[in-house]
This record gives C-alpha cells, structure tokens and sequence, in this order.
C-alpha cells in the first residue's frame, strides 16, 4: 500500500506539464527539468535510505522519506519560478526514495523466503504499477475541478496517508550468520570488484531512461501529435474525448499491463536464468518502441503501444533486485540495489531532462525516442556476460 501511494503521485507529473507551462508562459524544459531532478535525487536517495533502513529500522525510514514527500509537494504548490519547482523536487525525489523500492523491497526481499523471493518481489513491484493504474487519471480528474496547486496539496495529504499502513510491517532478520558479521564496507568492496554488479549498474540506466521519458512526456506527446478520437467508437463511448484524456489513459494502461508483465517476470525468475529475461526484456522494449515510432500515431497504435510497453514496463525490477540479492545476500540488499538504481534514476533524468531540451530546439520528441531505442539495445547486451553464481566470500 505504502509503495502503491508513492507510486501513484509520482507516476502523475506528466499530466502536469501542459498546465503548469500553460500557467506560467514556460518553455517545456523548465518543468522537464524539475521532474528530471526529481528523479536524480530518488536515486541519490535511494541507496542513502536503503542504508538508513538497515541501520536505524524500515519503519523511521518510511517516515523520514513521507515527510520529505509530504514537504516537497507542498512547497511546489506555492512555487511560481522554474528554479522553485526544481529545488523543491529535491524533496519530492528524496521523498520516493523513503518510500519506494530501495527500502520496500528490502523488505519484502528479507521477508520472502528463497523459492518465493522472485515473486513477492514482482507483487510487492505490481502494487508500484498499481498506483500507477490511478495516479494519471485521478490527477486528469481533479484538474477538471481545481487548480494544479490544489491537486499538489492533495497528493501532499495523500502521501502522508499511507503512514497508516506503518504497524503492519513487520521486518524479520534473515541474513545468514556469515552476512550478519561482514560490515557494509565489505560487502560493498566485493560487489564493486565484482564486473556482474557493474553490467547490472549499466543495463539498469535505460530502463530509467525509456521509463521516466514515457511517465514525463508521453501524455504530452499524445495530446498534441496523435490523431482525433473518432466519434462513437470504443474510447468515445469510455469517456475519452480528447487527446489529453488519452494520454492519462495512455499512463494508466502502461501500469496495468504492467501488474501482469510483472508478475510473470517473478514467475519466470523462480525457474529460468535472469539474466536471459533481463536481456529479453529490454530486447523486446527496443522493438517495441521502435515500431511504435515508425507508425503514425492514432489512438489505436497509442492503446496498443501503452498495453506491450507496460507489459514490460517494470518486470526488470524484481529480476535486477532478486539478482543483487542473490549475488550479495540480503543483509544489505537496500544499499547495494539502491546503488544499482542510482544508475537507473541517471537515465531518469537524462530521458526526462532530455526529452524536455529536444522538443523545446526541435518541436518534436522523435529524436529522444531513437536514443532510447539505442540503449535500450545497449542493455539487452550488456546483461548477457553477467555470472548468477553467487561470489565466494571473503574470510571475516
């Protein structure tokens, strides 16, 4: 529930590029950039939370991380300059982190056990793309009755409700007693020497980069390049009449698909090699895309491009944290993910800083989505060298 809430905030701020360039007079960059550092500083945070988590307990993580939230919300409610929003998406960003991957699926990791980790992972990754399912179009809906800084302040609340949820964790010690003696430093020497732990830092940078592109400028995109909705046929009669609504769809259907695509991949992780559906997966996003971009664009091709790319969307999540898990024990998988996904909020904001740049100096997002479709491909490769036999520790 806790990572559901976060994710369904942060997975609206697409919708709000429109509006708040719309209100101020903006090029798209400004609030590009506000979003792309809102994604650099989850990723910054993340490994910073992961090791608060496992040091001071999960539970003062969480709070610390929705409070940042919480703050960052509010404070870019009342900002009125490019350079407010993207100071104060440091919070939003740190605020993420608190609540979202790096520390939950630590959790979850420690909690599973060995046969079931895979797929308590794609559960605990589905309930993200759930909140994904509602954030876009409840934040569409409630800027039909109020402003978007009102929206903000209700995100803000909406954040600090998922606190309720705090006495229900319960955060068991499953470390091995070998694990258990080995310091951070250690573990975390092992993992940089190791080349598998860099080939997984790499790949995981395009799927920040394709993600946050999409979650930032798709339902911009749609609204001002796909064809009309045709009059009476199925999006019609659903209540979307408009290209703007479409692209609210467009986020909402990305999530959906992805619960499945998600859950499959935790079904996949417990039986084939990891490696091998990581490669696949980012293969099958580069072809996807690339279609996609090759087509001319009409709600058709939208529905169906949001429907294949979600189903791929974040099944790379549970196979990539599973994988580090595996490799380095569960002691401190929410620092060394977290590091891991460093790499991935990097490409975050390249693709949203970037995608925000392009169209501002072109009027278009194509090139953007070539050099997505390009390391896209990068990673589909460099996942293949990687070793899934577990390193032998060093004597403590």
């Amino acid at each position: 529930m806790i990572i559901m809430i976060s994710f369904a905030v942060r997975a609206s701020f697409g919708v709000f590029q429109i509006p708040v360039a719309q209100d101020f007079g903006w090029l798209r960059t400004d609030f590009s950039m506000a979003i792309a550092i809102q994604n650099l500083a989850w990723g910054i945070g993340q490994p910073i939370f992961g090791a608060i988590a496992e040091k001071i307990g999960d539970r003062r993580a969480i709070i610390i991380g929705a409070l940042m939230y919480g703050a960052g919300m509010v404070l870019s409610s009342g900002a009125t300059t490019p350079l407010g929003h993207q100071a104060y998406a440091i919070f939003v960003g740190f605020g993420v982190a608190g609540t979202g991957f790096g520390v939950i699926l630590a959790i979850v990791g420690r909690a599973a056990s060995d046969e079931n980790r895979s797929m308590a992972l794609a559960i605990a990754t589905a309930a993200g793309s759930m909140g994904q399912v509602f954030g876009a179009p409840l934040a569409e809906f409630l800027l039909t009755l109020m402003t978007w800084q009102m929206v903000f302040l209700v995100f803000a609340g909406l954040v600090m409700s998922s606190l309720m949820f705090l006495p229900l964790i319960k955060s068991p010690e499953v470390a091995t007693k070998q694990e258990l003696q080995e310091s951070m430093g250690t573990i975390l020497i092992r993992a940089f020497k190791d080349p598998s732990y860099s080939f997984l830092f790499l790949g995981f940078f395009s799927c920040g980069y394709q993600l946050a592109f999409i979650t930032a400028h798709f339902p911009a995109f749609v609204a001002e390049a796909c064809g009309p909705i045709a009059s009476g046929g199925i999006l019609s009669n659903l209540g979307i009449t408009t290209t703007s609504a479409l692209g609210a769809l467009a986020i909402s259907l990305i999530g959906l698909a992805n619960i499945g695509g998600t859950l499959l991949a935790g079904w996949a992780g417990k039986r084939y090699s990891k490696k091998y559906l990581l490669a696949g997966i980012y293969a099958a996003r580069t072809v996807v895309a690339a279609a996609f971009i090759l087509t001319p664009m009409t709600p058709a091709t939208v529905v169906i491009f949001s429907v294949l790319m979600g189903s791929l969307w974040l099944a790379t999540v549970p196979l990539t944290s599973g994988l580090v898990a595996h490799l380095y024990g569960l002691r401190y998988m929410g620092t060394l993910y977290g590091i891991v996904f460093f790499s991935h909020q990097l490409g975050s904001f390249m693709g949203v800083w970037l995608g925000g740049r392009m169209f501002d100096i072109y009027g278009s997002y194509t090139a953007v989505w070539w050099v997505g479709i390009g390391v896209g491909a990068f990673s589909a490769i460099i996942h293949l060298p990687i070793q899934e036999n577990r390193p032998a520790a060093q004597a403590a």
